[in-house]
């Protein structure tokens, strides 16, 4: 079965850096588009930054320049570096992998989430 595993979220002020990592666990041949997802109270999911297997990346316009998300195939990892944080950015972040290749099939997954909180 396969679990994506997010760390790094916290409690950081306006202006500071976080270090998002989310691992891909389970017997797995390959993995598309991985990416990070943001949602804060009362709104919708959405998408803040996606990463191709060959490194292609796709940004939300709000945190284009400031946000960086990179992944390790080898260790099926993606990972997304937060600088120049503001309180705007407060929301819980969600690792997804799309067409997973494992054992038994594929299939997209979901971490359960990591709250990231910028105080002002």
């Amino acid at each position: 079965q396969v679990q994506l595993v997010e760390s790094g979220g916290g409690l950081v002020q306006a202006g500071g850096s976080l270090r998002l990592s989310c691992a891909a666990s389970g017997t797995i041949f390959s993995i598309s588009p991985m990416g990070w997802y943001r949602q804060a109270p009362g709104k919708q999911r959405e998408l803040v930054a996606s990463i191709s297997s060959g490194g292609s990346t796709n940004y939300a316009d709000s945190v284009k320049g400031r946000f960086t998300i990179s992944r390790d195939n080898a260790k099926n990892t993606v990972y997304l570096q937060m600088d120049s944080l503001k309180p705007e950015d407060t929301a819980v972040y969600y690792c997804h992998a799309a067409r997973v290749v494992g054992r038994s099939g594929v299939g997209d997954y979901w971490g359960q989430g990591t709250q990231v909180t910028v105080s002002s």
